[in-house]
């Protein structure tokens, strides 16, 4: 198995290491053959290491240079080809989610635009009685 030499108060010992298996090891010394008991010191588990940090102060927004997150403005688009019939909404009005926002006529029918999320309207991209194709932006909400 493995082989090693030993220097043991100036006498040379050639081992080699035969088999080890439930803490007996056989092995050879200088062509002689040995078994051996071997004991090991119980050794305890090392304890975890716990990580203790101290409490780090929040920075204020400056001091971190980060801005409060803008949402990204909610297009809501036209899911038909058609006409505007009717805007309900202007610029600054604060709409909940389904609300009403335009009247359009796609396929000889009536369809109300609604507002997909709640939001202020930004921008109104069309006018009544403009044609708009599909996946057209109507309302911009912020």
């Amino acid at each position: 198995m493995k082989k090693y030499k030993f220097i043991i108060k100036g006498h040379d010992y050639e081992v080699d290491i035969l088999n080890y298996e439930n803490g007996i090891v056989e092995l050879e010394v200088n062509g002689t053959h040995y078994s051996v008991e071997v004991q090991r010191e119980v050794k305890e588990k090392p304890k975890t290491p716990r990580l203790v940090r101290t409490a780090m102060p929040t920075p204020s927004p400056e001091e971190s240079g980060i801005s409060k997150a803008h949402t990204p403005s909610i297009h809501i688009k036209t899911p038909l080809p058609g006409t505007i019939l009717k805007i309900l909404v202007k610029v600054g009005d604060k709409v909940k989610k389904g609300d009403t926002l335009l009247v359009m006529e796609a396929m000889k029918m009536e369809n109300n635009i609604m507002a997909e999320k709640a939001g202020k309207v930004s921008q109104i991209k069309v006018k009544e009685g403009e044609t708009v194709l599909q996946d057209e932006v109507l309302v911009i909400l912020d």
